[in-house]
Order: structure tokens, then sequence, then C-alpha cells
């Protein structure tokens, strides 16, 4: 048998704004279809954050997390990953409630504090379709992206209550040295530790080869056994993404990551790009792990112990 391998959909993101793309999915009808889109093109895992139906703009809304979660549940068994990141305008407890109110199978868990800078996207958009747009990216030449060890340690506590895993997101080398120190501190304690290494957000660690094998090697010394995926910004989603399968490892794409499909192609969904990596993963000699495959490969709790 091909071993296999995690293939996520990251479906809108907090990252671009619609002016970019007419296909980033806003509405949560929306994000409902192109998450079914990517499952059945063969993500075994979703990547979910929510998005103001009235203008796209990131919103921690907790009825409309719950009509996306409700409505992707409804068709599918893929597995949900919520996101627990957030924009300069929202506060920790804003970003943490989804997990308190739905307890999910999956929680994105950002390992520290950075530059989270999506200011130089400014210049390359010549006309925004809302207000809000240009002020947003703007204002991210000031925000930190912030995640102390209290706030740190509030979140694994919330989502180990609620049985939800972890996936640790690794956008700079020290945020491993972040992961051990829970694990030592036993507040971390799931098992296995899920890495997810994001590369190329300004701010963070670049997309290239040797980085990648630099958290790799440094995540092996740190924390022994673990599982991982990689994500990368924008024309590196693909390349850093076969890298990483090549290496053992687990891959994500969607239209948080990248909004292209090619070099000046614009995906028209997520699942474009999901059946590309599963192309890609054949041609490697993996197969493209189910929902249930990863369920077992990550010892999730299953659809049936969510609260949606």
């Amino acid at each position: 048998m091909m071993s296999k391998v995690i293939i996520t959909a990251a479906i809108t993101g907090n990252i671009h704004v619609p002016s970019m793309s007419p296909y980033l999915p806003l509405t949560p009808r929306q994000i409902i279809e192109e998450s079914l889109r990517a499952w059945e093109a063969g993500a075994a895992i979703v990547h979910i954050h929510a998005r103001n139906p009235e203008d796209g703009k990131p919103t921690t809304s907790l009825e409309i997390y719950g009509e996306i979660l409700a409505g992707i549940k409804a068709k599918s068994d893929v597995v949900v990953c919520v996101t627990t990141g957030g924009t300069y305008t929202m506060t920790a407890e804003d970003r943490i409630a989804v997990v308190s109110r739905y307890k999910p199978e999956m929680a994105s868990f950002n390992m520290g504090s950075m530059n989270f800078a999506l200011y130089p996207i400014v210049k390359t958009i010549a006309e925004f379709k809302h207000p809000w747009e240009q002020e947003y990216l703007q204002n991210t030449d000031d925000f930190v992206f912030k995640n102390t060890f209290k706030m740190l340690k509030h979140f694994c506590q919330t989502m180990q209550e609620c049985n939800t895993l972890s996936e640790l997101e690794i956008y700079d080398v020290g945020m491993i040295n972040n992961a051990a120190q829970l694990i030592r501190e036993g507040v971390l304690n799931q098992r296995p530790v899920y890495l997810q290494f994001v590369m190329g957000i300004l701010g963070g660690i670049p997309a290239t080869v040797e980085n990648l094998l630099f958290l790799y090697n440094t995540a092996t010394k740190a924390l022994g056994n673990f599982q991982w995926s990689v994500c990368a910004a924008g024309r590196h989603q693909i390349p850093m993404g076969v890298t990483n399968m090549i290496m053992g490892g687990n891959m994500r794409v969607g239209l948080e990551d990248s909004l292209y499909l090619k070099r000046g192609v614009l995906a028209e969904s997520n699942a474009e790009q999901v059946a590309k990596a599963v192309r890609i993963a054949h041609e490697l000699g993996l197969e493209a792990a189910s929902p249930d495959d990863a369920r077992k490969m990550l010892n999730l709790k299953g659809l049936n112990n969510v609260n949606y």
C-alpha cells in the first residue's frame, strides 16, 4: 500500500481581501460549498476562518461559525480545523471562543508573537471593493501578532479541555522552543504533537528548502517524535508543499495561502489546488489520506464528539 499524506485546504483565511480575487469565498454558503468541493477533490481537513457576509471582513462571530460548521458537517465527513488566529481588531478571548463553543476536532494554535505584515499588498491593488480593505492591510505595518506564554497556556488548556487537537503553527524557529517549554511544563500533553511550519509570511521565516530542513531538524532535536505539515505563502505554496511530502510530511493548500493555481492564473476554487496536490502526491507514490485516515493518524476524537 502507498503511504498516506494528509492534504489540508485552508478555505479563506484572514489575509486576502475581496479585491484580490473574485473567487475568494466570503459568505457562509460560499465557505461551506468551497469546503465540500475541497473534500470531494481529496482534502482530509479543511481549515476554517469566518467572514462577514456583507463585506468579506474577517470576523469571530459565533453565529457565523456555527452556520459554517453545521453546513460542512451536514454533507461531509471532512475534518474541520478552526482558526484561533486573528487580526489586530480581535482579542484573545474572541479568538479562542469558537473552540469553547463548538469543540471541533482540531484548531490552529499559534506558537508565539511576531510581526505579521500584509501592508505591501496595498500597492498591488488598483481598486478596492470595500472601504475597510485598504486600512486593514495598511495598519499591519504596526501589528504584532500577540501570543504570549500566558495566552499560549490558556489556549492550550482550553483545547485540551475540549479534546480538540492543537495544530501548532510554527512561523519561525523560536516558536519550536515555545512548544518545547509547554511540553516541559506539562501544559501541552497531546500525542502526537502536530506541527505546521508556516513559511513566507513577512515577519516570519522565509519559504526556502534550507529553512524547511532547519525547522524540521530543530523540531526533531527539541520535541522528539512529531507529525507535521507545511503551508507556504503565495508562489511558494506548491514547491514547499511538495518538498515536505518528499520529506514525509503533510501538505496544506487553499486560497488562504495562495490565490493562484499556477503563475498568472487565479485558482477558481480551493478544489483546483487540492486536485493538483493529489496528482503530485500520486506521482510521488503517495495516497491522499481520507478524513477517517487523518483521524487515525492524528488520534482525533471524531465527528460524534463535536458540539455542532
